[in-house]
């Protein structure tokens, strides 16, 4: 007898697999996983915690990691996934599944758009991890195959749908900041040792910084600021500025840690300790852009958005609102606290969601946006996040690269949406 399943033990994720799968077998999403390395473990945890996902089938050329993944399903009484492991094409028989609806690409950054390509070839959402290309020839390969082929491409930029984002977000679009003027954002995470194996090699991450100078992580930061200034969405990124300054971080940390003898110490990296870009949109607005993960510093993002009403700073948590903040001592404006601001308009995804979201990565928006892909793929929807905004937000790796090059001469942004970012609505954050 099938197990009954109303909509709010449903939405709410309360239910087991077990339930699902025994009185409700059309809402099952199927989901694929490549790269199933630290970043990818933490996705299909999350991707685990949501109620009417089946996870058949997995690929990652490391045996330990597959293994540690399929033992991560089985434990939630889903079926033991399917493994693929031979070679690093070997997605490309998975992709290919017919009980697959999407797939989740946690793999390093280059391979992040041959799976995505061919995800979507095979008439799977792509879900993939930042930033989805490294060159504009993969930002229009990603372009034009979800065109081809109407199947979306969700960047699955997380920091989107963090609480202090989407409170911002309200406060933006409720016109509590006026008309929008400037943003700043930026990645300062340091991380360096990521650079390093235990032995002194270097990982992936490193032989990208030893190879190119520019901002290598830019869509945590730039993709709330692109949804408070609805680019692509009324209005477009034009053109950037970029330039970097010394590198010195990689050397010093080789050297502390390996020896000033090791080969690693003696290396030249590429990748400058600080990364500055400008930007400019269609409509005038700028927002100042800062990569930096090589300085003793505490993790930054700095979300800070300033309209002609008023401002909002991540770093500070705190808003200016003039003519409603109180001013300070010497009747200068002055910061206030936010907490009746979060009570007043906390973003309705947010006050939904939380709850359930809390115990996942990044203080629960890794649910929430592994939520609103799983939402798209069983709606047959559009995901909130699309292709153009992968490709877009995505481009400033390449993009920064050759103003850096170039002294810091302003380069063009391609404007991927051909035209449609004139008539193209708000994201729809719901």
């Amino acid at each position: 007898m099938a197990t009954s399943l109303d909509r709010r033990t449903f939405l709410t994720g309360t239910a087991s697999f077990a339930q699902i799968a025994a009185g409700q077998e059309e809402r099952l999403v199927g989901i694929g996983m490549v790269g199933v390395g630290n970043r990818g473990t933490s996705l299909l945890r999350t991707l685990l915690a949501l109620p009417g996902v089946d996870v058949p089938a997995i690929c990652d050329i490391n045996e330990v990691n597959l293994a540690r993944a399929q033992g991560l399903v089985e434990k939630t009484g889903r079926p033991r996934p399917e493994g693929y492991s031979s070679g690093v094409e070997d997605f490309r028989r998975l992709v290919r599944r017919e009980d697959l609806n999407a797939i989740i690409i946690g793999t390093p950054w280059e391979l992040h758009t041959p799976v995505a390509i061919a995800a979507m070839k095979a008439g799977k959402y792509a879900g993939v991890e930042v930033p989805a290309a490294l060159t504009i020839e993969e930002c229009w390969d990603l372009v034009n195959t979800s065109e081809k082929t109407g199947i979306p491409c969700m960047m699955l930029e997380n920091v989107c749908y963090f609480r202090n984002v989407l409170m911002a977000l309200n406060l933006v679009r409720q016109g509590l900041l006026g008309e929008l003027l400037h943003c700043e954002v930026g990645y300062q995470h340091f991380v360096r040792g990521s650079q390093f194996t235990k032995d002194g090699d270097l990982t992936w991450r490193g032989r990208y910084a030893l190879a190119h100078n520019r901002n290598q992580y830019p869509t945590h930061p730039i993709g709330p600021a692109a949804w408070w200034m609805n680019i692509n969405r009324g209005d477009r990124f034009t053109y950037l500025n970029s330039m970097s300054g010394n590198s010195r971080g990689p050397h010093l940390h080789a050297a502390r840690t390996f020896g000033a003898e090791h080969a690693s110490a003696k290396r030249v990296f590429a990748q400058a300790d600080v990364n500055t870009t400008l930007i400019k949109t269609e409509n005038g607005l700028t927002v100042t852009l800062y990569y930096n993960t090589q300085s003793p510093r505490p993790y930054d993002l700095i979300l800070r958005v300033q309209g002609t009403g008023g401002i909002y700073s991540g770093t500070l948590d705190k808003v200016y609102i003039d003519g409603r903040s109180p001013a300070g001592r010497s009747g200068e404006p002055a910061w206030e606290e936010t907490a009746a601001y979060y009570e007043r308009y906390e973003h309705p995804l947010w006050k939904r969601l939380s709850g359930v979201a809390a115990s996942s990565g990044h203080g629960g928006a890794d649910y929430i946006t592994l939520h609103e892909f799983v939402k798209a793929i069983r709606n047959k929807t559009q995901t909130p996040i699309d292709v153009y905004d992968s490709a877009t937000w995505s481009a400033i790796v390449p993009l920064s690269g050759l103003s850096v090059a170039s002294r810091g001469a302003p380069i063009d942004f391609p404007d991927f949406t051909k035209g449609k970012w004139r008539t193209a609505k708000p994201v729809a954050v719901e």
